[in-house]
């Protein structure tokens, strides 16, 4: 197998065995083949969600422009393979200094894979009633499983969190409801682009991991997690996946 470039081949080095900080669950096979792992030349990596087998949706902020981004699949024995990305069309209406500042913004992209990967396609979920305080919602995504170690990730797992605050459509803000004063379960570093499941069957995207808090409001991870909803940007999604040449079914 080819060498990796310094940048990629740092990912894998962090890259143990976890994901999903608070000591999340593993994701089922179901699950897990349906989120993919995004690594950038600036040495950032995220998650993402299948919605073709050459088509991922992530967050806009994990693609942004001036570096070089790969999807990651594994062999048999756990090596890194990385595949190209054609193609990646980020919402027109994405500000990074509005996400950065905790508000809500379209932070929404796909990527067009040069060929297809070994992923299993998601639904995206259908325009539905806005979300309430105290639904239940599924995060599946390869971040860190220790607060802010920028190290534990590598394998999918889950964490079944709950609305809370203020629920639009613009923003989600999802949290453990029986976490400790310290930090319960929650997205991490890599976790962001994530996506959000009802917890039913059939499995279908209604948001993606934006940011994180550590308790409190704190910096890092274990508090809140923040959502983008997909409802308002569903439209764009299926049309973009058009011109990408991956129509939606």
């Amino acid at each position: 197998m080819p060498r990796l470039p310094f940048v990629f081949a740092l990912v894998f080095v962090w890259c143990n065995a976890f994901a999903m900080v608070g000591g999340a669950a593993p994701a089922s096979d179901a699950v897990a083949r349906r989120v993919a792992l995004i690594v950038g030349s600036r040495g950032n990596f995220c998650s993402g969600v299948a919605l073709a087998r050459d088509l991922v949706l992530t967050a806009a902020h994990c693609v942004v422009p001036g570096a070089d981004y790969k999807l990651v699949e594994y062999d048999e024995q756990r090596r890194p393979i990385l595949r190209d990305i054609a193609q990646i069309a980020r919402h027109p209406q994405f500000e990074l200094s509005t996400l950065l500042a905790h508000r809500a913004t379209a932070d929404v992209a796909l990527l067009k894979l040069v060929r297809p990967a070994d992923l299993v396609p998601a639904l995206l979920a259908q325009p539905r009633e806005p979300f309430a305080v105290g639904d239940r919602l599924l995060v599946a995504g390869y971040g860190v499983a220790v607060r802010g170690d920028g190290r534990t990730g590598g394998s999918v797992r889950i964490a079944t969190l709950s609305v809370t605050g203020q629920p639009s459509s613009l923003q989600l803000r999802l949290f453990d409801p029986g976490a400790p004063a310290t930090g319960g379960l929650g997205a991490c570093t890599g976790d962001s682009g994530a996506p959000i499941f009802v917890p039913v069957e059939p499995l279908a995207v209604v948001g993606l991991v934006s940011w994180s808090t550590g308790p409190g409001l704190a910096a890092g991870c274990g508090g809140l997690t923040g959502v983008t909803p997909l409802a308002r940007y569903r439209e764009w999604i299926v049309q973009q996946a058009a011109k990408l040449g991956s129509p939606l079914s």
